[in-house]
């Protein structure tokens, strides 16, 4: 279930949203990712059986991970396409973690569900927080995990965004790296939970290519970055290049054929009440 929700423009945010979020291929984007998403959930030490529920899923890589452990995953995304790819690499793996598209502000599950309510760079990008932190907790049993890693606004991937969000984001919705803040994150969550860790911490991306290949990689597979090169002219399109290779160029610590880079994000772990 995915509820409309109009922006200050009048524009659909969600329909934008959607039409980010299924342009480009996160599935094949995400798979540099890996490393860093099973270093997030194996803190977590999460429980053979237990019902796990993963909120703005992608392609599965963090549901997928809980599923072969031996946990009962359900993965959710506002992106179908990405739900369908999900689904086929379970399918692929024998595992039985089950996928639907669903909105993080409307969660279609009853009250008290899952034990572990996890989300990895997902559910921040939704345009109402606070509907998102309701359902976060409403779905999860007494005494289970929240968890989510959301990037940080003074980190790398949170700096970089500026320079995309100006040409995506609808208006009138909160900055997505909010959630990446402490005291926002105490505010939005803090009354719902009996415990609440907020550590900083870092998530690696390793290219085996230079920066301006990674701008391309991103422009072509990864949505916001894609759906922003999209909206430009051809002299936008270089100069938002040009501003892209510079941060990343700036930042990495690879010699030049290569590129390693340090995104900070916020790593929220709390104890439903």
């Amino acid at each position: 279930m995915v509820t409309q929700t109009v922006g200050s423009d009048g524009v659909d945010v969600k329909a934008r949203l959607k039409a980010i979020w299924t342009a480009g291929d996160y599935d094949r984007f995400s798979r540099y990712m890996e490393a860093g998403a099973r270093e997030f959930y194996e803190r977590l030490n999460v429980a053979p059986g237990c019902k796990l529920l993963d909120v703005g899923c992608g392609s599965g890589q963090l549901a997928l991970l809980a599923a072969r452990d031996g946990a009962e995953v359900v993965g959710v995304d506002i992106a179908g396409n990405l739900v369908e790819r999900a689904r086929a690499r379970a399918r692929a793996e024998g595992l039985t973690a089950r996928f639907e598209e669903a909105d993080a502000e409307a969660l279609p599950f009853e009250d008290a569900r899952f034990d572990v309510v996890t989300s990895l760079i997902g559910a921040m990008f939704a345009p109402q927080p606070d509907r998102v932190a309701r359902e976060l907790l409403r779905v999860c049993v007494p005494g289970g995990m929240i968890a989510m890693a959301n990037w940080t606004p003074q980190g790398f991937i949170g700096q970089m965004f500026k320079a995309v969000s100006k040409f995506i984001a609808p208006s009138g919705m909160p900055a997505p790296v909010l959630w990446g803040d402490e005291a926002t994150v105490r505010q939005r969550l803090g009354h719902g939970l009996s415990e609440l860790n907020l550590t900083r911490r870092q998530y690696r991306f390793e290219y085996p290519f230079p920066p301006s290949e990674v701008v391309e990689f991103f422009r072509l597979y990864y949505g916001p970055t894609n759906r922003a090169f999209a909206s430009l002219d051809q002299a936008g399109q270089a100069h938002l290049r040009k501003e892209l290779e510079e941060w990343w160029t700036r930042h990495n610590q690879s010699g030049p054929d290569c590129t390693t880079v340090y995104g900070e994000y916020l790593e929220v772990i709390g104890v439903r009440v």
